[in-house]
């Protein structure tokens, strides 16, 4: 008789623990997602108390990220030898606790910026860098659909939490809905990712499951110096440059054009609903699918969307547009640490997913500043959204470049 017992359950099966680990994750991506997906209905209330313009708020919104690029790579490093919870949970706590502090902003600008830096402090340890690993090595044959539905997490907050925070800004004011979503990252974030995300069932902190040995693969040297890697960081920061621009300036982008306020929300909440679909369809495609494809297919997306919203006018027009972008969102969350894991293995895949996602940092920080820039300087989006939708359309170029998965690497279709 076998002394290993034989695993409870298989990836196929809805009761399998990981799914349990996917979903809480979800939740605590969720929650991580707050801050950024909810400031867009933030800017224009505090803009006009402070007398600061949108791209003075959109540069105090940017240290953020760019406190983040600099903490990902860290993150993923520390992920990769202490294991996930041990930096998602005090990272949940940091981002909770430094979004409610925003309720006590106040003149001169520095403050506002500080509060920002130590919500991106946070930022790098609760985004998916820190679940990716985790839920990789619980997962081989249904890999790409356990990452979808952790990373529709993000996906469901670009959907809720514009209108949620609009609604708690009209009832109780800027400052209150700050607390109030800063209560909610440490009242429910926090504690189901400490009941329900784990790694698998080995004495092993980081983890050992049917994704394959975590020990095996690229080293981070290896994984840096492979062209592969740069190819996948240029098509994510210009992915990231488009989300974040369309995100964060989408709502004053069609007020300025005479939309109602509570509609100019809702063409948000239709970007995190699609979101939602594009993100667990690209799960299920990755699975059957060569990811370069699929890839391709979110940023033509992605590039459409751009193109729609240079002269969207009508809340139809507008949520039209942001579904678009909001659908090839999948590009930027699920294909990333799908093909890595493919492509380098599992032994580096944190700090080679937390220094991908400098990429994803850096456009925030200087995505939604240079829409800002040009609105202030010509009373417009539209010239800094025609550029975008050529640099999409040049990313979905680059990614026809993609070579296969190394061999032993996957055993999914190509």
């Amino acid at each position: 008789m076998s002394s290993v017992p034989p695993p409870a359950t298989s990836e196929q099966d809805p009761g399998y623990p990981g799914w349990r680990v996917a979903i809480a994750a979800a939740v605590g991506i969720l929650c991580w997602s707050i801050p950024p997906y909810s400031f867009a209905v933030f800017l224009r209330p505090m803009a006009e108390e402070f007398g600061w313009s949108r791209q003075a708020m959109a540069m105090a919104f940017g240290v953020a990220p760019l406190v983040g690029a600099v903490g990902s790579p860290v993150a993923g490093y520390l992920v990769d030898r202490l294991g996930a919870r041990r930096i998602i949970l005090p990272s949940l706590a940091i981002a909770g606790l430094a979004l409610a502090a925003r309720a006590y902003a106040e003149p001169p600008f520095w403050h506002l910026v500080v509060l920002f830096a130590v919500t991106g402090v946070g930022a790098g340890g609760g985004s998916p860098v820190a679940y990716g690993r985790m839920i990789s090595s619980w997962f081989d044959q249904r890999r790409g659909l356990a990452l979808g539905v952790a990373i529709a997490g993000a996906a469901l907050g670009a959907m809720l939490h514009p209108p949620v925070a609009q609604a708690l800004i009209d009832r109780y004011g800027w400052r209150h809905a700050y607390l109030i979503l800063g209560a909610v990252i440490l009242g429910v974030g926090l504690p189901v990712v400490a009941r329900f995300v784990r790694p698998t069932g080995t004495t092993s902190a980081r983890g050992l499951g049917p994704g394959g040995a975590v020990d095996t693969g690229a080293t981070t040297r290896e994984g840096l110096t492979s062209p592969l890697f740069w190819v996948l960081f240029a098509v994510l920061l210009v992915d990231s440059l488009a989300n974040s621009s369309i995100t964060i300036h989408l709502p004053a982008m069609l007020t300025d054009r005479g939309i109602p306020a509570a509609q100019s929300a809702m063409a948000l909440s239709a970007m995190g609903a699609a979101a939602i679909a594009g993100r667990l369809a690209t799960g299920w495609l990755l699975d059957r699918v060569f990811a370069s494809y699929v890839s391709i297919t979110l940023l033509l997306a992605s590039a459409v969307g751009v193109l729609v919203l240079t002269r969207a006018d009508s809340a139809a027009a507008g949520a039209f547009g942001a579904a678009l972008v909001g659908f090839g969102m999948g590009g930027e969350g699920d294909v990333t640490p799908y093909l890595l894991s493919r492509y380098f293995g599992l032994r580096s895949l944190s700090t080679l997913y937390g220094g991908m996602f400098t990429a994803t940092a850096v456009a925030w920080a200087i995505g939604p500043t240079l829409m800002g820039r040009t609105h202030d300087a010509t009373g417009s989006y539209a010239s800094q959204l025609m550029t975008l939708t050529v640099a999409l359309l040049a990313a979905a170029a680059l990614m026809l470049t993609l070579p296969r998965y190394p061999a032993p690497a996957s055993s999914a279709p190509e």
